[in-house]
């Protein structure tokens, strides 16, 4: 009989959501070393717990992350709360000896984020932060072509997330459900919530990014905060936009916005190499668009491979060929590979540490905007 994971969860909104569908359904398509067990969910709310727990299988709720992190029932927190809760409950977590995994982004700031990873790597103990687009399997599937040589040199590399569901005047900002607006709690706008995600797969892809120079634009000045009822400044980035430069020399361009109107969630890149050039959308996440200059004049173009075939990154675990999956199984296949670390006992990616090399970018970004310079990231 396998060793159980026991899991305390805390937070029960959408990412609370991802992270027990990605747990419960890991044990099925994975052959584990651990049995995760969804032991406990945390949440401010206890009626809203329970329901939660009952949809989902949790044994127990809690009220408060303090009881979860000091159980001895539990072995590893997950943090799938807004932002403002992520530093003290992962340096609490780490102080108490368990395994610990962080919604993006790490903290609030850098020095959040730096305290996060000085904490878990002080007590030694597992950690991963939840960057799922990592483990869409034509992402991996890029990653790997890239790491084989097969586009050569890179000279450009140019990605977007777009959203448009901040335009309204009238939507107000702060509380439970947006808490995105509030920088209080999430920090920044959309470079540590959007061009987050971006980031981490550029440089997972491409490499460390050296420089950026960036513009961000806040368009509705002030909107009511949920918690006061006042009209109250809106201090978060609504749009934001950089060039960056990559240590292999390559050039970026990184956009995201919540004002582009039609969009709900366009994330796409696009890598062109020497050799070859490599396309990504999320709408079409099961398909990878591929130009190799090899190809024979004549029959030269733009392909589109079809990620569902057993030779394909994770797809073996599925279905038959030609039957594709989706968003949801990006965050199982990081349960998988997490949980498959701990029974290697190996480091599972991304780490705090990589996540903070992400958190000193958007830094960057941000300080970029105000100063209207060139700005360096820190180095981790």
């Amino acid at each position: 009989m396998k060793k159980k994971l026991n899991i305390g969860m805390i937070g029960y909104g959408f990412m609370g959501r991802t992270h027990s569908n990605a747990f419960s359904k890991a044990p099925h398509f994975f052959d584990l070393p651990y049995e995760p067990v969804l032991k406990t969910v945390c949440a401010r709310n206890a009626d809203k717990a329970q329901a939660f727990a009952s949809q989902w299988g949790y044994e127990n709720i809690a009220t408060d992350w303090r009881e979860v992190v000091e159980s001895p029932d539990i072995d590893l927190i997950d943090i799938a709360s807004p932002n403002d809760t992520h530093y003290e409950i992962a340096v609490a977590a780490a102080k108490a000896g368990k395994i610990v995994m962080c919604e993006k982004p790490l903290g609030r700031n850098p020095g959040e984020s730096e305290a996060m990873t000085a904490a878990v790597e002080a007590a030694g103990v597992p950690n991963m932060v939840w960057y799922n687009y990592r483990r869409t399997p034509a992402v991996t599937l890029a990653k790997q072509l890239i790491d084989e040589g097969r586009l050569g040199r890179i000279f450009h590399y140019r990605t977007v997330f777009l959203q448009d569901w901040t335009i309204s005047a009238d939507l107000p900002q702060g509380g439970a459900g947006l808490w995105r607006l509030d920088s209080s709690v999430s920090g920044s706008g959309v470079t540590g919530d959007l061009l987050a995600h971006n980031i981490d797969t550029a440089m997972w892809l491409n490499g460390q990014i050296d420089e950026v120079t960036a513009m961000t634009e806040t368009f509705i000045k002030s909107r009511t905060h949920t918690l006061t009822g006042e009209v109250t400044p809106v201090t978060i980035d609504d749009a934001s936009l950089f060039l960056a430069r990559f240590s292999n020399g390559s050039l970026a361009t990184f956009e995201a916005t919540r004002y582009a109107r039609g969009h709900k969630a366009l994330y796409t890149f696009e890598i062109n190499g020497e050799k070859a050039s490599i396309k990504w959308d999320l709408h079409d996440l099961h398909r990878l668009e591929y130009f190799d200059y090899a190809d024979e004049g004549k029959l030269r173009g733009w392909k589109s491979i079809h990620i569902t075939d057993g030779d394909h990154p994770y797809m073996k675990n599925w279905w038959v060929p030609g039957l594709q999956i989706g968003y949801e199984h990006t965050f199982v296949h990081q349960a998988a590979d997490f949980i498959n670390a701990l029974g290697a006992g190996t480091p599972a990616s991304p780490t705090f540490r990589e996540a903070l090399a992400t958190d000193y970018v958007t830094d960057a970004v941000l300080r970029s905007a105000k100063s209207r310079q060139w700005e360096q990231p820190k180095k981790v």
